[in-house]
């Protein structure tokens, strides 16, 4: 497909509309659309057919603000294991699970994300689950190696006090569903913020031509990175720079933010329905970075940078005496559509990077703490000036 548009020359101008964006419907999530590539008409992770998201959050008095949040390939998983790939950008935070990810090849439970001291009881939950649906789980059957990931939510939440249990990952992962679901501060991202601004769940997907092969790919991160505020930028505009001295957090004076604490992560899961094996998804995965770029992460020595990549439409059924039968969907093997896949990845998480600081409110939560939301009509008009984005 991209040799096509070399011999056709429409390369630079495809490359200016990556930098030139246009408005998008106004039922999307994103205020403003970019690239090469349109998004898919949720523009988020659930464009990618049978994915299910879900939410749980915790709001609690003046101390808890956290949460859960799961992304299932489809409803059963466990049954109908997917092609997937596991890439650690930054290891400075968990992901549980990814051994046996990068030793099978694939994944065969939900993607569970909670805050750092959470990340046991989720497990727990995530266990319960499965048993609850596969009763011979652990008697004749194989056992599950929950998929977790984390994000230090302490600057808003006491993350101590441990608020999500285990029966909550349970009632989250029977809620998840196909469709629309909400962005910012909720599930794993209501205590999370980055650039200095509150930020959490965000999600973005884009959809393929047909001479590409017409796949969809899309990205659901929680957001919780500690890039300085002046890294910050949104397509192209260097909007951290102009809002350097407005709005930081306001932190009571027996509160500091330092070393680990203050360094954040980011979760990324990406989904597509292209027929990708693992080498190939850990291809699509690595490529997520550099959307985490185009932002402006650092990705400091403290991060804990984490993506999963996994492929819907090549799946490992279970047969009936518990054994794993290979997938027989071939894989994609023309070189331009996996180039095109490759975009669409690095746009789809940039700009969910972006839903989860467009979405995400200003915050108080334990010992006093404030995180402010982005400013975003100030932010939009800074844009519109820069000729970033259509009026």
């Amino acid at each position: 497909m991209l040799l096509a548009m070399r011999k056709a020359g429409l390369l630079c101008a495809a490359i200016v509309a990556v930098l030139l964006a246009v408005s998008l419907p106004a039922d999307a999530v994103l205020p403003f659309r970019f690239g090469l590539f349109a998004a898919g008409p949720l523009d988020g992770i659930t464009d990618v057919p049978g994915v299910r998201v879900g939410h749980v959050t915790k709001i609690e008095g003046q101390s808890i603000r956290t949460g859960a949040t799961a992304v299932l390939p489809n409803a059963d998983p466990w049954d109908h294991k997917v092609s997937a790939a596991f890439v650690a950008f930054n290891g400075n935070g968990e992901l549980t699970g990814t051994h046996w990810i990068e030793e099978s090849g694939y994944l065969e439970e939900p993607v569970v994300l909670t805050d750092t001291l959470d990340v046991g009881r989720a497990a727990d939950g995530v266990v319960s689950w499965v048993i609850e649906h596969h009763p011979a789980v652990g008697r004749g059957d194989d056992v599950p190696l929950p998929v977790v990931g984390e994000c230090d939510d302490a600057a808003l939440n006491d993350i101590q006090a441990r608020a999500v249990s285990g029966d909550d990952v349970v009632r989250l992962l029977d809620s998840a569903a196909t469709g629309q679901f909400a962005r910012g501060s909720v599930g794993a991202g209501t205590g999370m913020n980055a650039f200095g601004f509150k930020a959490g769940i965000g999600s973005a997907s884009r959809v393929l031509p047909a001479d590409a092969g017409g796949y969809r790919v899309g990205v659901l991160v929680n957001d919780n990175t500690g890039s300085g505020r002046r890294l910050l930028n949104i397509v192209g505009v260097p909007v951290g720079e102009r809002l350097k001295d407005v709005l930081h957090p306001v932190f009571p004076k027996r509160v500091s933010l330092k070393g680990r604490f203050g360094y954040g992560s980011i979760i990324i899961v990406i989904a597509t329905d292209a027929p990708l094996d693992s080498r190939q998804l850990r291809a699509v995965a690595l490529r997520a970075a550099l959307g985490m770029g185009r932002v402006g992460l650092t990705s400091y020595v403290g991060s804990g940078d984490l993506i999963v990549a996994f492929s819907t439409s090549r799946v490992y059924e279970r047969t009936a005496d518990f054994t794993v039968a290979a997938p027989v969907r071939q894989i994609v093997e023309d070189d331009d559509a996996l180039d095109a896949l490759y975009t669409a990845t690095v746009e789809a998480t940039q700009s969910a990077i972006y839903d989860a600081l467009f979405e995400s409110k200003t915050t108080t939560g334990n010992r006093g703490v404030t995180v402010y939301g982005l400013p975003v009509q100030q932010v939009l008009e800074m844009l519109r000036t820069a000729g970033a984005i259509s009026s």
